[in-house]
């Protein structure tokens, strides 16, 4: 018997879909894909929402937490704000201490003279706690900007609370040496409990245009500047901590306008607002955080 099938059968083994089986059966599947589409949409859309937010959010915040740390160990009375709350600028401390008084009546030493210019050292009580480098900053109560001659901002003046170390001191040190003294005036204001700060570097944190985006640049290692507009000297340098800020204005506040009450309390306000991926300036597609920070201003 042959095993081929002839004639009717086989013409039916062959049979497959019909061009309109197969656009009934495309359309059908795209009915199905359309519905499923509908309803995978919104909560692929909602998780894609969520990581950009949780993405801005942590930069945010990483910013916020370096800027706050940095702030805390600001120069007392050395922050200050510009006029938009677009930049901060304060003088980093690095250590401190108590200088040696002639009041102390000490028989050994050398107390930190405020009237021979001439004697430019002066011994550290209990030593440094850190250690100095040449071309660091001594400060000697510090009152903040407008409070000449107790102003460290003033730097380039002679009327001045600052000097410029002459020699690097390990920790544990217990003498400094300074390129001069300004703090032998008639008008010089030691310190009420024989204290100084040492100051290493000006830092600002700043908003500015980069590259057609809004970001958020700190600066160091520049030379102090009368004024918190005036062009930075020396070689700074630069490192973006945020990008893709929503806007500049208002980011830092310290006695901006009528918030006085924030210099009162020593509260540094900062509001860092970032706009989300594809928002297109929405207010809804933005991430905005608010730190306060307290600083020491006893000087």
């Amino acid at each position: 018997m042959s095993g081929y099938l002839h004639g009717p059968q086989r013409r039916g083994a062959r049979r497959g879909f019909t061009l309109v089986e197969a656009i009934v059966a495309i359309a059908i599947l795209g009915i199905i894909g359309a519905i499923v589409a509908v309803f995978i949409k919104a909560p692929v859309q909602g998780y894609a929402d969520s990581v950009a937010r949780a993405e801005a959010s942590d930069e945010a915040d990483l910013a916020l937490r370096r800027m706050a740390r940095e702030i805390r160990l600001a120069l007392p009375n050395s922050v200050r704000v510009n006029g938009d709350g677009s930049a901060i600028e304060f003088l980093l401390t690095k250590t401190g201490g108590r200088y040696l008084a002639t009041e102390d009546g000490a028989t050994s030493g050398k107390p930190l003279d405020f009237v021979d210019a001439k004697k430019r050292d002066f011994t550290i009580v209990g030593g440094l706690q850190a250690p100095v480098a040449a071309g660091d900053y001594v400060v000697v109560y510090n009152l903040g900007p407008g409070m000449a001659p107790a102003d460290a901002y003033g730097f380039n003046t002679p009327d001045r609370n600052i000097a410029r170390v002459l020699e690097a001191a390990a920790a544990g040190a217990a003498e400094l040496k300074l390129v001069d003294n300004p703090f032998a005036r008639n008008d010089a204001m030691p310190s009420p409990g024989s204290r100084f700060h040492v100051v290493g570097t000006p830092v600002t944190f700043r908003c500015e245009a980069k590259g057609g985006r809004l970001v958020l640049t700190r600066y160091a290692g520049y030379e102090i500047r009368a004024n918190i507009g005036d062009p930075m000297s020396g070689t700074p340098s630069a490192a973006v901590l945020a990008r893709r800020l929503a806007s500049c204005g208002s980011l830092f506040n310290y006695g901006i306008g009528e918030d006085v009450e924030l210099r009162r309390s020593a509260l540094v306000l900062l509001a860092l607002e970032l706009q989300l991926p594809g928002a297109a300036g929405a207010t809804d597609g933005r991430v905005r955080l608010v730190h306060q920070v307290h600083v020491d201003n006893t000087p």
